[in-house]
């Protein structure tokens, strides 16, 4: 099963555009997923739809971040992205007829929940101050300047 990695990506994104004084492009923000800049611009739609997010066009134009990094969590950026499936294990049968299969699936419903319950607290702790920050001490412990370009290169 092929994981969904799109919190990562928009997070990914946010932060680079953080990292920027000047509003950034599709096209450039595109280099640094190391995808297209139509994918880039659907998934920066949405977050712009939630106020995370805003667009100019025109010459000097791009995507500026909307909303101070403390104000925002990993939960509103989840929720933004209409909550992407957290768990990739699922019940050999949805609706089985075999009372062991019914009891395994309670439990594990149930077990499931508490996870993806416990998890989206944890998202709605840390707010992308505390990833930027991160990165920034990561930063402080390399040699020379920060070049998003040459860090992205395949």
């Amino acid at each position: 099963m092929r994981r969904d990695n799109r919190l990562s990506a928009a997070l990914h994104v946010l932060l680079h555009m953080a990292e920027e004084a000047h509003p950034l492009t599709s096209g450039k923000l595109a280099k640094t997923m190391m995808t297209n800049p139509v994918v880039v611009r659907r998934m920066l739609a949405g977050l712009r739809a939630k106020g995370y997010v805003r667009s100019e066009k025109g010459h000097g134009g791009g995507w500026t971040l909307a909303r101070d990094l403390e104000a925002v969590t990993l939960r509103d950026i989840y929720d933004a992205l209409d909550s992407p499936s957290l768990l990739a294990i699922g019940h050999r049968a949805e609706n089985p007829q075999c009372l062991i299969e019914q009891a395994v699936n309670a439990v594990l419903n149930q077990t499931f929940r508490d996870a993806e319950d416990m998890l989206l607290s944890r998202f709605g702790e840390v707010t992308l101050a505390a990833l930027s920050t991160d990165f920034h001490k990561r930063l402080a412990g390399r040699q020379g300047a920060y070049n998003p370009e040459a860090a992205h290169e395949g």
